[in-house]
């Protein structure tokens, strides 16, 4: 019996005691009132739309930045700021890399980062217009007395790079066995690993993604870097293959923001 009802048989029961007849009744209008008001915001909130973004659980700074409070870094804060004006609250998803395409597919989450060109199947995603470029480039300790170009400046040598991520200008070096490439699972490791092991001899990486990492660990001037990027990736959203309306109007404010200076701003801050 639930405590409306109890309280209605408490009112059956002590008919001759007027004052807790008046208390019950009243108690019992108050847990009615309370009552609907749950329910009610129980229906709101499932009427509002959500839009759950991965941002993986060790993030991919100054792209997406978990170590703190809340969220944030350039893809969080742009594709927070979209959303919310799109009428979608963001939230937040932390799963590993290996889990994420499955779990888009069967709409487990909405939305992640990601280039095209590092998807292994990206005809089976839908992908928003790039936010920024990811620019991959060779980190060489200054220490070792040179800057590697191309990749072809490393034949036999080793190369440390971020497990499961796809660098296609590398790949047939790396399937060839011209360059060796040796996997870790956090950025910030490669360069640690490049700076003190003597069989490793470069680490590759974004730009921003490098001197980002550098200047929290105060290692600015332990690092050269190539002239140019070896390739040039647009960072975009892939989202679930159902998002199509979502899409469309994402890329539309999108090139509004990159118009009016606002996402220019989000990437200032993070320089």
């Amino acid at each position: 019996m639930d405590s409306i009802g109890r309280l209605e048989s408490l009112l059956m029961t002590h008919r001759k005691y007027p004052r807790l007849t008046v208390f019950a009744k009243r108690l019992a209008f108050l847990l009615s009132l309370l009552t609907f008001a749950a329910s009610s915001h129980a229906a709101l909130s499932s009427d509002q739309k959500v839009f759950r973004f991965n941002i993986s659980p060790n993030g991919y700074p100054p792209y997406m930045i978990v170590d703190q409070g809340e969220p944030s870094g350039i893809m969080w804060d742009v594709v927070a700021l979209i959303s919310k004006r799109l009428g979608y609250q963001i939230v937040a998803k932390q799963i590993p890399r290996k889990r994420v395409d499955r779990m888009l597919q069967n709409g487990d989450i909405d939305g992640t980062s990601r280039a095209k060109e590092w998807t292994h199947e990206p005809a089976n995603f839908l992908f928003t217009q790039p936010i920024v470029n990811i620019q991959e480039m060779f980190f060489t300790p200054k220490h070792a007395g040179v800057t590697y170009q191309s990749a072809e400046d490393l034949f036999s040598k080793t190369v440390v790079a971020h497990l499961g991520y796809l660098y296609p200008e590398l790949q047939p070096h790396f399937k060839s066995g011209a360059i060796t490439r040796f996997d870790v699972s956090k950025d910030r490791d490669m360069f640690t690993f490049v700076l003190h092991g003597d069989q490793f001899d470069a680490a590759v990486a974004d730009l921003l993604v490098g001197k980002w990492i550098l200047k929290q660990e105060g290692l600015q001037d332990k690092f050269t870097t190539s002239e140019r990027g070896i390739t040039s990736y647009g960072f975009r959203v892939m989202l679930n293959k159902e998002w199509h309306s979502f899409a469309s109007k994402f890329n539309a404010e999108l090139a509004r923001i990159r118009e009016n200076g606002e996402l220019e701003a989000i990437l200032a801050s993070y320089r």
